[in-house]
């Protein structure tokens, strides 16, 4: 059982209506910040396409399905309310913070 850095009574309504995400546990679990976002084509009409990572997963982490979820992008927003001006991207967007913590958009 994960223990989540926030708990569930934590959660607000900052970012409702997105759908679901992927996120790794080391934002939800570990506690750092988004350090990299990406959307895909959704697999469903409930998905997002959005995935958050912290930037710190190596491929063998990623490869792991122990360390991701899928969860609400509400929740993660939650986690890093910086992604929220992000969140209307279009479908092959890809951001990651610089070295001020600011999010720039990337070709991924």
């Amino acid at each position: 059982m994960k223990n989540f850095k926030l708990k569930a009574e934590q959660i607000k309504e900052l970012a409702k209506g997105h759908g679901g995400c992927i996120a790794t546990d080391m934002i939800t679990v570990e506690g750092k910040p988004v350090g990299y976002m990406y959307r895909e084509a959704p697999n469903n009409p409930q998905d997002s396409g959005w995935c958050f990572m912290s930037g710190y997963e190596s491929q063998e982490y990623m490869d792991e399905p122990a360390n991701h979820e899928i969860y609400d992008v509400n929740t993660i927003a939650n986690y890093d309310p910086e992604i929220i001006p992000l969140l209307n991207s279009p479908i092959g967007s890809a951001f990651e913070r610089n070295e001020s913590s600011v999010f720039v958009e990337i070709d991924e």
